[in-house]
């Protein structure tokens, strides 16, 4: 269903179509890098005691990545990458019970768990079964309960988040890394209290984009071996497209209420 669709024919149960999907691509654009860099580099993370569901979890990756480019298979290549994040999110539940206090272990969770709520929008945005309303408020919900978890991350390591700010950047790196952990914060409560949220989602979107840009690339290109740069770089990506995803979302409904109004 486009923006265009007559009035009568939307309401809260109506099927919900994308008329954007930008966030999608980008989505699976990193999804599918990141499946190619973990291939390359051999590095399966918490999977190591799971090797065949290793293997199978990257060519997921890949195979989902490159399937959610085309629209006929986006909706499967949600469910897809949506199980393989879920598994990986649960596989960071031991280090969280073994060392409760350490907040890496639950940064790590909730960066997963960001992606299993972009694939999880995408997946419902395509079916029938959620009402607009429930979409809407279930994936600012979970993405705003991700980004107090960047906020929190980034306020803990102040100091090793400035370290990636590059120093010929205005004012300060630890400028930068102050106002970015405060900007998480902000878009962490517009959207769990509903205040502009699409204008946070929007410039969410913006600031991760340009954290993979300005931040992760720089550093991949100067050091290209160093295998943490490039899945940095990709998962940063991806986070983004699930911003992304979730921006395309609330601006397709702003834009269908106003036409319903019209």
């Amino acid at each position: 269903m486009t923006a265009s669709t007559h009035s009568s024919n939307i309401g809260p149960s109506s099927n919900i179509g994308p008329s954007s999907n930008i966030g999608g691509h980008v989505f699976g654009a990193a999804a599918l890098a990141s499946g190619l860099i973990t291939l390359a580099w051999h590095d399966y993370s918490g999977w190591h005691q799971l090797c065949y569901l290793a293997y199978a979890a990257v060519a997921a990756q890949i195979l989902g990545g490159a399937a959610m480019q085309f629209r006929r298979t986006e909706k499967a290549s949600a469910g897809v990458l949506g199980a393989v994040y879920l598994v990986s999110a649960l596989l960071c539940v031991p280090g969280i019970v073994a060392a409760p206090r350490i907040y890496n272990n639950w940064g790590n969770f909730f960066e997963q768990f960001s992606l299993v709520t972009g694939a999880a929008i995408v997946y419902a945005r395509l079916s029938a079964a959620p009402s607009r309303e429930t979409l809407q408020r279930v994936g600012r919900s979970l993405l705003g309960i991700c980004a107090a978890s960047f906020t929190l991350e980034q306020a803990f390591y102040l100091g090793a988040t400035a370290k990636l700010v590059p120093k010929w950047f205005p004012p300060s790196p630890m400028f930068w890394a102050v106002t970015t952990t405060v900007l998480f914060a902000l878009a962490a409560m517009a959207l769990l209290t509903n205040r502009m949220a699409l204008l946070a989602t929007r410039l969410l979107t913006m600031m991760l984009v340009t954290f993979g840009l300005l931040v992760w690339m720089p550093l991949l290109l100067s050091d290209p071996r160093n295998h943490t740069n490039w899945s940095e770089t990709a998962e940063t990506f991806a986070i983004a497209g699930t911003a992304w995803i979730l921006a395309d979302l609330l601006g397709e409904y702003r834009l269908k209420d106003v036409v319903a109004a019209d």
